[in-house]
């Protein structure tokens, strides 16, 4: 790969993960990015009515900005706002917490426009174990009602923060094919935030998406990684799993203050707090949703062809949504 790449803009830009302090200026980098849907966080550790708030909140940017994004809960929407111009935005739940214990709380979740959920956060849920515990019993009597209750609405099962045997226990209750919005191969980056080789295979195997995170924490040499690196890496999950099954989901954040990462880590379960944490550098190549076009000409720059970087940077993404948001 040479050292100056070229820019190419994918005709569908789709990120599966983004939590940011959200303003204007952010969604002109979408635009000028040429993305046509990001996935974003509305909450982690918020109970039901906090959620609300959040959900509240995005009808006001919707309502303030509605010139440059616009809410997605079909298929049919990401094809309007591709038409329209303008990012459309999904909403998702990185955790569980928000349905508390009420089965019918993720029928109101999807009334209200969040299509992908995770079932646990890092710690044990009332679903299924988080990737920080050192013990995974798998997915919980109540996880396989709401799986059901997933599968029936058009709600995406995302397993990015769980532990190993609760996401092979997902992919296999599922009736549906799950995601895995933001994570690497735990071969190329030893963490275990990351997803093992079974992880992934099972998860192609079962027609279910990855979204590759260029969170510097999921990436070998950390913010020092190189987009060479990065390709290299996308390579090498393509020869395990194909091409079909590979997506964007960067974890990008922006402008958040310290605290909030505090917040993530320790939410309301801990009275530890991790003061001094900051947010890691981001790399030299993804600062913002105006990169993308940097992203695909990587690929292209690594001997991807244009069908195969079209399929990673958004057209795999559109086809799993096709079919993945309509109710059973």
């Amino acid at each position: 790969m040479t050292e100056k790449i070229e820019d190419y803009r994918a005709e569908y830009v789709i990120d599966a993960c983004q939590y940011a302090n959200w303003n204007r200026t952010i969604f002109e980098q979408m635009r000028e990015g040429g993305v046509t849907c990001v996935n974003a966080t509305i909450a982690y550790w918020e109970n039901t009515r906090e959620t609300l708030t959040r959900i509240a909140e995005w009808r006001r940017l919707f309502a303030a900005n509605a010139d440059l994004i616009m809410p997605v809960k079909t298929f049919t929407d990401i094809r309007r706002a591709k038409k329209d111009g303008r990012t459309g935005i999904t909403l998702a739940l990185q955790h569980c917490l928000p349905i508390e214990e009420e089965i019918d709380m993720v029928e109101i979740m999807h009334d209200l426009g969040v299509r992908f959920m995770q079932l646990s956060y890092n710690n044990q849920s009332t679903l299924a174990t988080g990737w920080l515990e050192s013990e995974d019993p798998g997915i919980t009597r109540f996880g396989r009602e709401v799986i059901r209750e997933m599968n029936r609405l058009g709600v995406v099962i995302d397993m990015s923060h769980s532990a190993e045997r609760s996401t092979l226990d997902a992919i296999e209750i599922s009736e549906r094919p799950i995601a895995i919005t933001h994570a690497n191969p735990i071969s190329w980056c030893d963490t275990q935030r990351n997803k093992s080789d079974t992880v992934l295979k099972s998860l192609a195997e079962s027609s279910g998406m990855l979204g590759f995170s260029f969170y510097p924490n999921h990436l070998r040499d950390g913010s020092d990684t190189t987009l060479e690196e990065f390709c290299d890496m996308v390579a090498r999950t393509v020869e395990l799993i194909g091409t079909e099954h590979i997506g964007i989901g960067s974890d990008l954040v922006q402008g958040q203050p310290y605290w909030v990462i505090d917040w993530m880590r320790s939410g309301k379960w801990t009275k530890q707090t991790l003061n001094g944490l900051k947010w890691p550098v981001p790399t030299t190549w993804f600062k913002d949703n105006s990169n993308f076009p940097g992203i695909a000409g990587g690929l292209l720059a690594k001997g991807f062809a244009k069908e195969e970087v079209e399929q990673i940077m958004g057209g795999n993404w559109l086809r799993f949504i096709e079919t993945a948001f309509r109710p059973a």
